[in-house]
């Protein structure tokens, strides 16, 4: 991981990028989400384990992760005779494109008024020339 920003912006980034920068999401989170966008039908937390091969407790993680960031959604299925099991599907990738603009606006403005805080607290300690 870089150590800058500057360094960060030098760097090639891929469109996953964006989910690590913006979201903090780890690689499994990536490998859940292209596994459920690669799927015909949403999947359970079972079927997403073994195609990530991973435990069932660890794609749980990942994917409440991905449910907070809003890159999936969950869905009940009642069965018949009662009871219920959930289902996960990627979110609309024009709503999650739409957040994560949302995201980088609100940082770019706060980077803007901390820049103009600098600005004002270091003017006034540099001697006039």
């Amino acid at each position: 991981m870089p150590e800058s920003m500057t360094e960060y912006l030098s760097q090639d980034m891929e469109c996953e990028g964006l989910l690590e920068c913006i979201h903090g999401l780890k690689e499994l989170d990536k490998e859940v989400f292209r596994t459920l966008t690669r799927a015909e039908e949403p999947l359970t937390v079972d079927e997403i384990a073994e195609a990530v091969q991973r435990e069932r407790s660890t794609a749980y993680r990942s994917v409440q992760r991905l449910l907070s960031s809003g890159f999936i959604q969950k869905e009940q299925v009642n069965y018949e005779q009662g009871g219920y099991y959930h289902v996960y599907r990627p979110t609309d990738p024009d709503q999650i494109a739409d957040d994560m603009q949302r995201v980088l606006n609100d940082w770019y403005a706060k980077m803007g008024q901390l820049i103009g805080e600098f600005r004002e607290e270091y003017k006034q300690s540099v001697p006039a020339e």
